[in-house]
C-alpha cells in the first residue's frame, strides 16, 4: 500500500511544502528513508517505531521505504515525524487516503506517543496557507504561533492517538481562533527597564533618541562604569512597537532557529541581542555546516545588536558585519544552495578608550597602557566597518551631583513618542517601502532628494569633511543624520542647526 502525507520543510526562514510517501510491501522488514535526509530525520524510524506501539497500534512488519519530495530539496529537524507515523498508519489501512489529504501534518514524536514542540512551524503554516491547503495539525505546545496565520484552520494535538482520532473523524479537532491582523499593536509591551531611570547622561541619551528615530548605528566610547551598557539595554524601549508584518517576521526567525519562548504568539517586544566577544563569525552571522541556522544578527532584525568591548571580537567576525549592515540581510552561499537570512537591525557598539580602560587617565585612576598597545587596540576596528557607524558618542563618568539626583528623568514612553512621529514622517516619505523605510536606508538619489542644504550649512558640511578628513560615506551619513533630526522637530527643510548637531555626532570618530 502507497499513502502520501502533505509535511512541511525550512529552507533559510522560508516555508516549503513537503510530501512524505509511505509504501509498505512484502519482504525483510526494513525501514529506509530517502529524499535527502539528515540524520535527525533518518533516525526518527526508531521515534516512529515507539510512538506506534506505545499509543496502541501495531507496527507493520514489513519493508517500509518513506520518500520525502522534492528528492533535491535537503530535509533537516524532527518535524516529520508525525506526518511519517501517520503516512504508516494510512498505509496499513487504519486511516483511509481521503481522511489524510486534507491536512498538512507537522510534529516530532516522543517514544510514548505524545508530541513534542518544534521549531519552525510558523514558516511552515505560512507554506501551507501559500499552497491552499485547508487545515494544518501541530503540536499542543506551537499552536500559539501557528494561530498567528490568518486563513488556516489549525488543530492543535498532543499525542499520535489524538491525531488519529482526529484524522478518522472519531474526534472533534480544537481550530483556535486566528487574531485580527491588527493584534500586536492593540498596546505597548511593558519593559522591565526605563529611560527614567538614567541619571544624567542627557547627551547620550539625545543620541540615542536620534538613532532610534532614523534606525542609525551608534558607537558608544568612554571608560568602565560610565553606564554604556545600561544605556544600550534601553533602547528597544523608545523604539516604536513592532507592526503587524515586522512582528510575523521577527518571529518567524525565532520559530527557525528553536529560541521561540514556549506558549509565546508573536514576538511583541524589540528584540535586543547582546553576544558575548568571544562568538564566532557563525554564531553571528548564521551558518554552520550543511544546515545553516540564522545568527545573532537576525535574532536582532527590527531590534538591537549590542556588541559591548568591540575591539574584544575577532578581526574576521567583525568584518563579516559589513553586509548586513549594509544591506540588512544576510547571503550565506553553499555548494547546492544560497540562502538568505533577514538582518535589519540597530547596532550599538561600545568600547573603552584604550585596554585598561582609564586613557588618558585622571585622579582616581591612572592609565598604563602604551601608545603602542592602544594603538593595538584601536587597530582591531578596520576603517570600513567604522565607517559604517553613523553616530559616535564619548560617555562620560556621571557627577556625583546626578548620581543623588532622585528626580526622575524623561521615560521612554515620553521618548517613544517622538520617535514613532518621526518614523511615521519617514513612512510617509518613502510610501513604497514596506520595512526599509528609515533615512539610515537612503541611496544617494534620496539623498539628492530629501537632504539638500543651504548654503550655510554646505559651508559648515565643506569644513568638517576638510578638518575631520571624513569620507564620502561618512559625509552621507551627515546627512542621514541631519534628516533624521530635522524629522524629530518635524522640519521639512535642513537647517544649519540640524547639521551643525549632525556633524558633532561624527568629530569623535576613532582614528585609526
Amino acid at each position: 500500500m502507497l499513502a502520501r502525507v502533505k509535511s512541511g520543510a525550512v529552507v533559510g526562514v522560508e516555508g516549503l511544502l513537503v510530501d512524505v510517501e509511505v509504501d509498505i510491501a512484502r519482504g525483510l522488514p526494513v525501514f529506509t528513508t530517502v529524499g535527502l535526509a539528515e540524520g535527525a530525520v533518518r533516525e526518527s524510524k526508531e521515534r516512529v517505531r515507539a510512538a506506534i506501539r506505545n499509543s496502541g497500534y501495531e507496527f507493520p512488519n514489513r519493508r517500509i521505504t518513506i520518500n520525502l519530495a522534492p528528492a533535491d530539496l535537503k530535509k533537516a529537524g524532527t518535524g516529520y515525524d508525525l506526518p511519517i507515523a501517520v503516512g504508516i498508519l494510512a498505509a496499513a489501512e487504519l486511516i483511509s487516503p481521503s481522511q489524510i489529504a486534507p491536512w498538512c501534518l507537522i510534529g516530532e514524536l516522543s517514544l510514548d506517543g505524545t508530541l513534542r514542540p518544534t521549531p519552525g512551524v510558523l514558516p511552515m503554516v505560512l507554506a501551507a496557507r501559500q499552497a491552499g491547503v485547508a487545515t494544518v495539525m501541530v503540536p499542543r505546545a506551537n499552536a500559539a504561533e501557528a494561530m498567528m496565520v490568518a486563513g488556516v484552520k489549525l488543530a492543535a494535538v498532543s499525542s499520535l492517538g489524538e491525531a488519529v482520532d482526529i484524522l478518522r473523524g472519531l474526534r472533534e479537532p480544537e481550530l483556535p481562533t486566528p487574531p485580527e491582523p491588527d493584534a500586536p499593536g492593540t498596546e505597548q509591551p511593558d519593559y522591565e527597564v526605563d529611560f527614567a531611570e538614567v541619571r544624567g547622561q542627557e547627551y547620550v541619551k539625545r543620541a540615542l533618541e536620534i538613532a532610534a528615530a532614523g534606525q542609525h548605528n551608534i558607537l558608544l566610547q568612554g571608560p568602565p562604569g560610565t553606564g554604556k551598557t545600561m544605556l544600550a539595554r534601553r533602547l528597544p524601549t523608545i523604539m516604536p512597537e513592532l507592526s503587524f508584518e515586522e512582528a510575523l517576521e521577527t518571529t518567524r526567525i525565532y520559530s527557525v532557529a528553536g529560541e521561540l519562548p514556549p506558549g509565546f504568539g508573536l514576538l511583541r517586544r524589540r528584540p535586543f541581542q547582546a553576544p558575548h566577544h568571544t562568538i564566532s563569525d557563525a554564531g553571528l552571522i548564521g551558518g554552520g555546516g550543511q544546515w545553516p541556522r540564522p545568527g545573532q544578527v537576525s535574532l536582532a532584525h527590527k531590534g538591537v545588536l549590542f556588541l559591548d568591548e568591540l575591539p574584544e571580537f575577532r578581526k574576521n567576525v567583525l568584518e563579516s558585519l559589513r553586509q548586513p549592515l549594509e544591506d540588512g540581510r544576510v547571503t550565506i552561499a553553499r555548494s547546492r544552495q544560497s540562502l538568505i537570512f533577514p538582518a535589519d537591525f540597530m547596532l550599538v557598539a561600545a568600547l573603552n578608550p584604550c585596554p585598561c580602560g582609564h586613557y588618558p587617565g585622571n585622579e582616581q585612576h591612572e592609565c598604563h597602557c602604551t601608545p603602542a598597545q592602544i594603538q593595538r587596540y584601536r587597530h582591531r576596528l578596520s576603517g570600513p566597518l567604522l565607517d559604517r557607524i553613523d553616530l559616535y558618542l564619548e560617555v562620560t563618568p556621571v557627577k556625583f551631583q546626578e548620581m543623588t539626583d532622585h528626580t526622575p528623568g524623561e521615560s521612554s514612553a515620553t521618548i517613544r513618542r517622538r520617535v514613532a512621529a518621526a518614523h511615521a514622517i519617514q513612512r510617509r516619505r518613502f510610501p513604497r517601502r514596506k520595512t526599509t523605510f528609515h533615512n539610515s536606508r537612503m541611496n544617494p538619489r534620496d539623498l539628492e532628494r530629501h537632504c539638500r542644504v543651504d548654503s550655510a550649512a554646505h559651508r559648515l558640511l565643506e569644513e568638517a569633511v576638510r578638518r575631520f578628513g571624513l569620507s564620502a560615506r561618512a559625509y552621507h551619513r551627515i546627512l542621514k543624520i541631519a534628516r533624521t533630526i530635522a524629522d524629530l522637530a518635524a522640519s521639512a527643510d535642513l537647517t544649519t542647526a540640524h547639521v551643525a548637531e549632525a556633524v558633532q555626532y561624527r568629530r569623535l570618530e576613532i582614528k585609526k
